[in-house]
């Protein structure tokens, strides 16, 4: 019998589990969301990012006024994306920005995307406390190079979208049931990477600055 055949044998003699363990998933609690937003911005700040906590109707201003302060004033935005709304119209009251959307193939938008666009504004699906991570669905109206290619990516993130874990992520908002996305990203910070020397690098590819607005609910 050859090695290969004794290898594929062993697993298919392999005890194999009829079930899995359940996992346990907290109750939900005004106390335990607080420690979880708190701790999926520090998560966050550790890993590089910029966090910024406010109620849902500053954020639009204080945003504009960031955006003039580091000369960010070529966003992209999603096509007709609600929580977006009100930034289009905080930047109407500002010349100096302004406002590309995605709306056509990639091959129209390469120029705005990797030459022309200051910072790309996307929501967000979800936040997991425990690695501080955001979670996005990219779809039409917000494809997914708005969050990998511009040199800066600003997230919109609900507080009450902050959940433990993963496992509590996927079973509050009944992923099984509603169907997984197609396509899903995990961001955890501003890209990096590191050479043969374990040199670590922010920036190196993708946005070199991930700024996230938490608003808190009312």
């Amino acid at each position: 019998m050859s090695a290969r055949h004794r290898i594929l044998q062993r697993l298919r003699e392999a005890h194999r589990p009829t079930s899995w363990p359940a996992v346990k998933i907290e109750a939900s609690t005004p106390a335990n969301a607080a420690l979880q937003r708190e701790k999926f911005c520090h998560a966050l700040q550790n890993a590089h990012a910029e966090v910024i906590e406010c109620d849902s109707e500053r954020w639009p201003q204080l945003l504009t006024t960031l955006a003039k302060e580091r000369r960010w004033m070529r966003w992209l935005v999603g096509q007709e994306v609600e929580l977006i709304h009100p930034f289009e119209v905080a930047c109407g009251l500002h010349s100096e920005l302004t406002l590309c959307h995605y709306n056509a193939p990639v091959e129209t938008l390469d120029v705005d995307l990797f030459s022309d666009v200051d910072a790309a504004l996307t929501t967000v699906k979800a936040g997991i406390a425990e690695t501080g991570t955001l979670v996005l669905w990219p779809d039409e109206q917000e494809p997914r190079q708005m969050s990998l290619v511009p040199p800066v990516h600003v997230a919109i993130l609900r507080a009450s979208d902050i959940y433990a874990s993963f496992a509590q992520l996927i079973s509050k908002q009944a992923w099984a049931d509603n169907g997984m996305p197609t396509n899903a990203l995990l961001i955890s910070g501003p890209s990096k990477t590191a050479d043969i020397q374990q040199t670590l690098a922010y920036g190196a590819h993708g946005p070199k600055i991930l700024l996230v607005f938490v608003l808190r609910d009312r």
